[in-house]
């Protein structure tokens, strides 16, 4: 297949995940005028139209989305059997894509991704984080990184490390003024720090002990949907707030933060590195998932 005709695949698909000429542009590399003609060039060549197109959306027609349903597995095959090929060489080198949750990227960030870059110089990692579940394959993903509880049953699953946590924290400041809650229930006569999850709703925290378990709506003065800035909140003896255990562990060690209500947080289920089943991977995928494998 010539390389022109491939640009042409890759503008329809990559426009086709976006929603948006301008941020599938950015992905491949090109100017929007140039994706938007290799767009209409295909169209031409078949002769119907691929996209409705209006000043504030673009979406597939009917015809469009029945191409992309068949042409975009196949497209995936030639551009692994392509990257294979030139993979045939010593050292590693590509890009690799991952969807992971934002806990779950932070958690792997220092003792594997980083670690691997400095090891494969030549690899690119592209991280993509969402706090949804999404499906790697129709995303253009090699890998996911997820709670082992959450990995599709089709895929290839691969343990990362050990048990994990959440925990409740304030500053010595905040539980000496307020006082230091010893059941859920207590949560209600403090200030909390609320988190939105992706869908809107508001996060209510998770507690079990001895076969019990209860959520809480906790109420607070702030409402965020980013860790570092509840993280920052907590410092700042603004309340308490619930988080990963690996996002605050210095603080605990340095005495900053307190954790509190420790019998009603159990441990959460480990991370997990999955990928679909592939016929030809590259270089880069089998040095990263053997990597993961064996630093995990």
């Amino acid at each position: 297949m010539m390389q022109g005709s491939l640009t042409e695949l890759d503008a329809v698909l990559m426009v086709a995940r976006h929603g948006k000429f301008r941020t599938a542009a950015l992905e491949l590399g090109l100017s929007t005028t140039a994706l938007s003609n290799a767009v209409g060039k295909l169209e031409r060549t078949l002769g119907v139209r691929l996209f409705n197109r209006t000043t504030r959306s673009v979406s597939l027609t009917e015809a469009g989305q029945q191409f992309v349903a068949q042409v975009a597995p196949a497209l995936r095959d030639i551009h692994e059997a392509m990257e294979v090929v030139r993979s045939q060489k010593a050292t590693p080198s590509g890009t690799l894509r991952i969807n992971a949750f934002p806990t779950a990227a932070r958690e792997i960030f220092s003792w594997l991704v980083l670690p691997f870059l400095r090891m494969y110089p030549k690899v690119h990692i592209d991280i993509v984080t969402e706090g949804r579940l999404v499906d790697i394959v129709a995303g253009g993903f090699d890998l996911g990184v997820r709670s082992a509880d959450l990995v599709p049953v089709d895929m290839i699953a691969l343990p990362l490390g050990g048990g994990r946590r959440n925990v409740v924290v304030a500053t010595p400041r905040y539980l000496k003024a307020h006082g230091i809650p010893v059941m859920p229930q207590d949560l209600a006569g403090h200030s909390c720090l609320r988190v939105r999850l992706p869908n809107g709703t508001i996060y209510r925290w998770p507690f079990e002990k001895d076969g019990q378990s209860v959520h809480i709506a906790v109420e607070g003065p702030i409402t965020l949907d980013e860790a570092s800035l509840a993280r920052a909140a907590a410092l700042a003896s603004i309340g308490l707030t619930l988080a990963m255990e690996s996002d605050v562990r210095d603080d605990i060690e340095a005495g900053r933060l307190v954790r509190v209500l420790e019998d009603w947080t159990p441990a959460l289920p480990p991370l997990s590195l999955y990928y679909p089943s592939r016929r030809n991977p590259t270089a880069a995928f089998k040095a990263f998932v053997d990597f993961a494998r064996r630093q995990a």
